[in-house]
């Protein structure tokens, strides 16, 4: 199969995730009687391979050192959430949240607010041990991709408008990535010949075909299914 076919480089937003790398929640007293708490870690490591997965199976992908530094030196808008998700803890925008990229990759300083209800649950996930990820939202705006179309550089990203979050269980980074909708997959099957679809198609068959023979209903509906994709 043409594996070129990965050399179009994606427009939707990216989301990786790693365990925690140097993160640590410490709180200090903000002059007022109370506690400042100020989260730190790596949002990204760069530089250091990992597996990745698409409809035409594994490559490997690296985060390039200097991927951050047009987007950093843009002044990029970017929330501190959970999940991906909910109010926002800190920004870029306000101050509240700093981003630098270092010798090991995205580094995050967040200053929380611990009146907030939300930054209390995170502490208390934390402290339990019950969330140990970090995630970041982002654009691929510059990538490479190896002759063999093995492997892709992400060279240069954007994160305005993206996210850095922490996560209580995120996409490992053996199958992280963003998901293909149904729309993405019909246009990529549409750039494939005749034979590269009928290859893709005996992959998932392969995959999915049960031990057990199937009534003949079915077997007349997996024909059926193998003739739509053959015509797309």
């Amino acid at each position: 199969m043409d594996l070129s076919v990965r050399a179009e480089r994606p427009t939707d937003l990216q989301r990786r995730a790693l365990p925690f790398r140097d993160v640590e929640l410490r709180a200090k007293p903000d002059g007022s009687g109370g506690d400042a708490l100020t989260f730190s870690g790596y949002a990204c490591i760069t530089e250091v391979g990992y597996e990745m997965e698409d409809w035409l199976g594994s490559f490997t992908e690296v985060v390039r050192a200097g991927a951050f530094t047009k987007t950093l030196a843009e002044n990029a808008d970017v929330p501190f959430l959970v999940n991906h998700a909910g109010l926002t803890l800190a920004r870029t925008k306000s101050g509240t949240m700093r981003l630098a990229e270092d010798d090991t990759g995205l580094h995050t300083e967040a200053e929380l607010d611990p009146a907030s209800p939300h930054v209390q649950a995170l502490r208390s996930a934390m402290d339990r041990g019950d969330v140990d990820e970090m995630s970041f939202g982002f654009w691929i705006t510059r990538q490479q991709w190896s002759p063999d179309f093995d492997q892709r550089d992400i060279l240069e990203v954007s994160l305005n408008k993206g996210d850095v979050s922490v996560v209580n269980y995120g996409a490992n980074p053996n199958t992280a990535g963003a998901t293909l909708n149904s729309r993405d997959v019909q246009a990529h099957l549409q750039r494939l010949t005749a034979d590269e679809r009928r290859e893709v198609f005996d992959r998932l068959a392969t995959e999915f075909t049960q031990t057990t023979e199937p009534p003949a209903s079915a077997a007349l509906g997996l024909y059926a299914a193998r003739a739509r994709a053959l015509a797309l």
